[in-house]
């Protein structure tokens, strides 16, 4: 894209009419994913030209770092930091050329180009991200993390101390939160600005999944991916109750939903796909409907006449934690027909513009889409809305007779 066309969309996003209120709190939900997180900063870069700043952001993994790429740095620099990233770790020094346009309607010659680039990552690592350890983890002294790693993520520590500004993004002007797993007690945790002075480890930590990564040890314990456990920060961000109408951007890198695999490389493809999605959907079906349930027990208990509400049961209701309203946009990266099972360690510079191209373009479409501007934003309860989805199920509220299925992503 050239500078010309570069000005335009800006122009084009920056407008108004976008849905977005002043009095909403507005929380960005990144899943983890490799090399498909490009799709999220595409995603930011477009809420951003669109006015919808977060007041939190959470992620897992990938979604951990393009967090701290947002939080940890002021407005006016965030998409220009998650373009330095994404530029980073996507300068192949033994990159095939790209295929030329012509070439591209050719069956499988794509597919040739993405997987020679993801065995290139693997052998060699990927530039300010992970390096193949030297000697290999055989050879390193048992019990420590070589021991146990192919990769060192040494270079992600250095990058993240040079794009994020740790005193910005401790100080509370964007709340930000990381989820990890204990290597020995298998507990999940979030490291939270509200709780914890976050450093570079705590990112590494969300995003160290075995045996490619090292675990990351934070006062004494060592953690892994918090995709181990869950992929996404969605119930984290929902136990912790609102003051105000909320809007929470879901940003997931993994589709439900695909085709009947025809060969094993689609086959470990879609394994994939449902391996890391699977745990959304759950975590987006059930904790929507216990919020739905939690404001319908607070409406029973306000239509009860004053002699009931002092019943110990009633009081217990009236005390349980409940949100004002809740509407959660589900972005979701659907995979080009190219894209195999490596998709999400193939850092080639054509497929990142394509994955940050389609956050963009994702975005643009749900902001614009007349039924998300013409949301009642005074309704309670919980809305879910899926523009990009082609499922008659687009838009939905939950309610606690809502039978648990979530828009088909």
């Amino acid at each position: 894209m050239n500078a010309a066309q570069t000005q335009r969309r800006k122009a084009s996003l920056a407008k108004p009419g976008n849905g977005a209120t002043t009095h909403e709190e507005c929380i960005l939900v990144l899943q983890g994913g490799g090399a498909l997180g490009a799709y999220q900063a595409g995603v930011f870069e477009t809420l951003a030209a669109m006015h919808q700043a977060p007041h939190w952001v959470a992620g897992i993994s990938i979604g951990a770092i393009n967090a701290a790429l947002i939080a940890g740095n002021p407005p006016k620099r965030r998409v220009e930091r998650l373009r330095e990233f994404w530029d980073q770790v996507s300068s192949f020094p033994f990159a095939p050329p790209p295929l030329p346009a012509d070439l591209h309607r050719i069956d499988g010659a794509r597919d040739a180009v993405n997987e020679t680039n993801a065995t290139i990552a693997m052998l060699f690592g990927v530039a300010g991200f992970f390096s193949p350890r030297v000697p290999a983890a055989p050879f390193q002294p048992p019990g420590t993390p070589a021991a146990i790693s192919y990769y060192d993520t040494e270079p992600l520590k250095r990058t993240l101390e040079h794009l994020v500004d740790f005193d910005l993004l401790n100080s509370g002007a964007v709340r930000f939160s990381v989820g990890a797993v204990n290597v020995t007690t298998g507990n999940f945790i979030y490291f939270d600005t509200r709780k914890h002075r976050i450093d570079a480890r705590h990112i590494m930590a969300s995003g160290a999944l075995p045996p490619g990564f090292p675990p990351i040890e934070i006062d004494g314990e060592f953690y892994w991916d918090g995709g181990l456990v869950s992929n996404t920060p969605l119930q984290y961000v929902l136990d912790h109750q609102g003051r105000s109408t909320r809007v929470i951007f879901q940003v997931d890198l993994f589709a439900a939903r695909g085709e009947m695999p025809a060969n094993m490389a689609e086959a470990s493809e879609r394994e994939k796909d449902i391996r890391f999605s699977s745990r959304t959907r759950l975590t987006t079906t059930y904790e929507l409907r216990r919020q739905a349930t939690l404001q319908a027990a607070r409406r029973l208990v306000d239509k009860l006449p004053a002699a009931l509400r002092d019943d110990s049961d009633a009081k217990a209701l009236a005390a349980l934690p409940v949100e004002p309203a809740v509407a959660v946009v589900h972005l979701i990266y659907r995979s080009k027909h190219y894209e195999s099972q490596s998709k999400d360690y193939e850092f080639s510079r054509a497929s990142m513009l394509e994955h940050w191209a389609s956050g963009v373009a994702d975005t643009q479409t749900t902001l614009e889409d007349p039924r998300w501007l013409n949301r009642d934003h005074g309704a309670s309860g919980v809305h879910v809305f899926d523009m990009t989805s082609e499922s008659e199920h687009a838009t939905k509220t939950i309610t606690p007779s809502t039978p648990p299925r979530t828009p088909s992503p």
